[in-house]
């Protein structure tokens, strides 16, 4: 969820859920920037975290060059469009919860 005030072109960390209308399938992913997976390396490396920002690690991840909710959207429009979209995003089951069984 986008914090109050957010600027939309600056998004460059946010959980999203897809839902399909053909079938009604949900699908989830956390998109960062590189310049945000960079960001949390360095900070790791402060903080000691993740062996020292030696690495990143997220279930869902995406990574995409440019901030920006309309990149993103671009982003995942693209997937769907190259059939790699089921490949890249988890699916959510019918509790909702990623991995529930």
């Amino acid at each position: 969820m986008l914090g109050a005030g957010e600027e939309l072109d600056a998004v460059c960390n946010i959980d999203v859920e897809v839902r399909m209308l053909a079938d009604g399938s949900r699908w989830t992913a956390t998109v960062f920037t590189l310049d945000e997976v960079e960001r949390l390396m360095e900070k790791g490396s402060r903080t000691g975290e993740d062996l020292g920002g030696r690495y990143f690690w997220c279930y869902d991840g995406l990574i995409v060059r440019d901030p920006g909710i309309d990149n993103i959207i671009q982003v995942l429009i693209g997937l769907l469009d190259e059939g790699d979209f089921s490949q890249i995003l988890q699916r959510l089951d019918d509790e909702g919860d990623p991995g529930e069984v």
